[in-house]
């Protein structure tokens, strides 16, 4: 089993900046695809972003440009490096194991909130 611990979120003006970091527990995330999704109020979860256990990203279209997804495998953690941040980009973040089930493990979330 596979334990994700996100952080880094908090409150921040619009146009500022956050890292999100989700760390892992177990050796085998070094192998392991991972993603960060968001669910603002209201609304269901969405994907933000991905990235392959060889580095390999993806985004969804509204965060190109001012979010970087990252990792370390050394330090079993995965990042999310939020710039020039929306009011929209409100959301709790989550990250998760981009494995089919049972293996698609989810974090507690991190809130993010974005004030205009």
């Amino acid at each position: 089993q596979v334990q994700l611990v996100e952080s880094g979120g908090g409150l921040v003006q619009a146009g500022g900046s956050l890292r999100l970091s989700c760390e892992a527990s177990g050796s085998v995330f070094t192998i392991i695809p991972m993603a960060w999704y968001r669910q603002a109020p209201g609304k269901q979860r969405e994907l933000v972003a991905t990235i392959t256990a060889q580095g390999v990203t993806n985004y969804t279209d509204s965060v190109k440009g001012r979010f970087t997804i990252s990792r370390d495998n050394a330090k079993n953690t995965m990042y999310l490096q939020m710039n020039s941040l929306k009011p929209e980009d409100t959301a709790v973040y989550y990250c998760h194991t981009l494995l089919p089930r049972p293996y698609d493990y989810w974090g507690q979330g991190t809130q993010v909130t974005v004030s205009s």
